[in-house]
């Protein structure tokens, strides 16, 4: 089997994230970088897999700018056997990016794509949905548990009633939720032997397809101050003020 698994190069997540002053996007000049959380969930599946003998190769593919090649080079770290960069400068939305996958698939011929069920910097939450309706493949996603085994694919989902299981025929899409698993932190020797792996270089042009965006940002803002708290002196008249201020 083999396993196709898009990571996200996206700001580390122990960052605060900063506005700029003209409100028209975040500020990225001397952040910390790093691979999106739910996509580091995803290649340790598939390595998982690898190391069980269900798959066979593990392909990383990322959609950014140059400095991707690092989040890729962390995924081949971590156990990935070779990468694949598209490179691009501008954002790319989240239609553009399923497309780009789309095409990687065909190329690839991968069983099984597994990828982050969302990135921690947008949160749209559409990608795999995205490239399952392209590729007219099912899908099981939000993951808690993923079993592949004979060409079919149990995913255990974790929905707002509780844990729903189903069973996909493979080739499939597969998104990962936070209780899949525990990452691994990449060994020194297995970073040192993540420098030779192969990582193939791409333009989107190479796959003619078109990543103008569609959608135009306003204006981005930071939330609200928080009010400060007020001590009370005991539960009735903490009852008191929720009631007043009509939260009771």
């Amino acid at each position: 089997m083999k396993v196709l698994v898009p990571v996200k190069r996206v700001i580390d997540y122990n960052v605060k994230v900063r506005v700029k002053s003209d409100q028209t996007g975040v500020d990225l000049a001397n952040v910390k970088m790093s691979m999106n959380p739910f996509d580091e969930i995803s290649v340790e599946e598939a390595v998982r897999m690898k190391e069980a003998g269900t798959a066979t190769e593990v392909i990383a593919v990322s959609i950014g700018p140059q400095q991707a090649q690092e989040t890729i080079r962390t995924a081949l770290a971590m156990g990935a056997d070779r990468g694949i960069l598209i490179k691009s400068d501008d954002d790319v939305e989240p239609l553009g990016v399923a497309k780009l996958l789309a095409k990687v698939v065909e190329e690839e011929s991968p069983d099984l794509v597994i990828l982050g069920k969302q990135a921690i910097d947008d949160d749209s939450n559409q990608t795999g949905q995205m490239l399952g309706a392209l590729l007219g493949w099912p899908q099981g996603t939000f993951a808690s548990e993923v079993k592949a085994e004979g060409g079919k694919v149990s995913v255990t989902r974790e929905v707002d009633g509780g844990l729903q299981t189903v069973s996909l025929d493979g080739p499939a899409i597969v998104t990962t939720d936070l209780r899949l698993n525990e990452p691994r932190y990449a060994s020194l020797p297995n970073i040192m032997k993540a420098k030779k792996k192969p990582i193939d270089m791409k333009e989107p042009g190479d796959y003619g397809v078109d990543i103008s965006p569609r959608l135009t940002v306003v204006k981005v803002t930071e939330p609200p101050v928080r009010e400060a708290g007020e001590k009370v002196e005991d539960v009735a008249t903490l009852v008191e003020k929720l009631k007043s201020a009509g939260a009771v």
